[in-house]
């Protein structure tokens, strides 16, 4: 319980920060900068998802989660990643910014992608900290750090007025996220190590975790790459806005799952007795629920609390709102079994629920689009029959 108060009021703490920043950024910048971000960040999350070979729940679930040998070797395994990481973002720049029209993309995406090398030095105090449940501490280090870096983009946006100071500012949070877990987690320094059988037990519990993101990407994020093709940057802005602010339930009851429920499970298997049973049936139907009402009330009052926040260049994101809310509350009601799983160590039956989910997401999109490109008639019986 305690946990769960910290991780709630940070994560909320968190997106007020946020919701402030960007309320503040949206005067000082142009849609067009949101878009050309928007579409950064899902180029650089698509690379993180597509290679996470799932070292930090491997270290949350396994019984060697806090021997020093596995977290060095988990530690080379992330630091080489994120090398990896960097170097085909500089290998995608020019690519991607023929493909969509945005010459300044070319240089965007090596120095955005900076931000996953220094991510891949991260120490696994992080990991050892979120084993342990010592929430508190996170909580006030990450708060720390974001308010700190909201104040230093909204004086580079001041200062620069592109869309150079959301790329510099997200480089100089990592530096300070980097430096905040070295300083104030407990636990030893790491360093680069290979134990055979480490590195088996991470890539073996690992693989699936690589297939699931790729799954999870694809249903969570294709869209948006889709998206931005076909929208201007402008459009793309204003979408991208309207999307942060449905998400907010969903990612918050994202977030307090994979925190809580690995930990939880570990010590405290629902097979062993009725009791733990019933207290995590009782924890996750709590969640659900109040997620649930979280995102139904966005779904209502998308609209109004768009017209109310910003200015006239973004009121078409109150609709954007209002649609990705109800999208989204099906996806609450199964979210916690997926956290289920990883925390019993099935990493595999995972990667069957992300894999469903992204075969019918996919599938429903490319079904839409032929019945879009058959024209109007087409379009009015599919929305009749819905």
């Amino acid at each position: 319980m305690r946990s769960s108060v910290f991780t709630l009021g940070g994560y909320a703490m968190a997106q007020v920060l946020r919701l402030a920043s960007n309320l503040i950024l949206t005067r000082l910048l142009f849609p067009e900068a949101f878009g050309m971000m928007a579409l950064v960040s899902v180029i650089m999350q698509g690379l993180a998802m597509f290679s996470d070979v799932g070292v930090s729940p491997s270290i949350m679930q396994s019984k060697r989660g806090d021997d020093q040998k596995f977290l060095d070797t988990a530690w080379t395994i992330q630091v080489i990643r994120g090398v990896l990481l960097w170097l085909t973002a500089c290998l995608l720049a020019i690519p991607v910014a023929t493909l969509y029209g945005e010459p300044l993309l070319a240089w965007i995406l090596p120095c955005a992608g900076i931000t996953l090398f220094i991510t891949g030095f991260n120490p696994t105090r992080l990991d050892s900290a979120n084993r342990h449940l010592l929430m508190g501490r996170l909580t006030g280090l990450d708060l720390s750090v974001q308010a700190v870096t909201v104040v230093i983009t909204i004086a580079l946006a001041w200062y620069l007025a592109s869309v150079w100071a959301l790329v510099i500012s997200g480089i100089i949070s990592s530096i300070l996220v980097l430096t905040a877990y070295n300083v104030f987690l407990p636990g030893q320094r790491n360093r680069f190590q290979w134990e055979r059988e480490a590195a088996d037990e991470l890539i073996s519990f690992g693989k699936w975790i690589f297939l699931s993101t790729i799954c999870g990407f694809l249903y969570m994020q294709g869209d948006k790459l889709l998206i931005g093709k076909f929208l201007t940057l402008e459009q793309f802005g204003i979408y991208n806005i309207g999307f942060f602010l449905a998400s907010f339930p969903l990612l918050m009851g994202s977030m307090m799952t994979r925190k809580l429920l690995i930990p939880l499970y570990r010590e405290r298997p629902p097979s062993e007795s009725m009791e733990n049973f019933r207290s995590l049936q009782r924890m996750r139907f709590s969640l659900t629920a109040g997620m649930m009402a979280l995102t139904g009330g966005l779904s209502v009052a998308g609209v109004v609390l768009i017209d109310i926040m910003y200015d006239p260049r973004y009121l078409m994101a109150g609709a954007v709102v209002v649609l990705i809310a109800a999208m989204q509350m099906p996806q609450i009601l199964v979210m916690t079994y997926e956290q289920a799983a990883l925390a019993s160590g099935d990493s595999r039956r995972f990667f069957v629920l992300s894999a469903a989910r992204a075969v019918l997401t996919l599938g429903c999109r490319r079904c839409q689009q032929i019945v879009l490109a058959r024209g109007p008639e087409a379009s009015s019986s599919l929305s009749a029959s819905r």
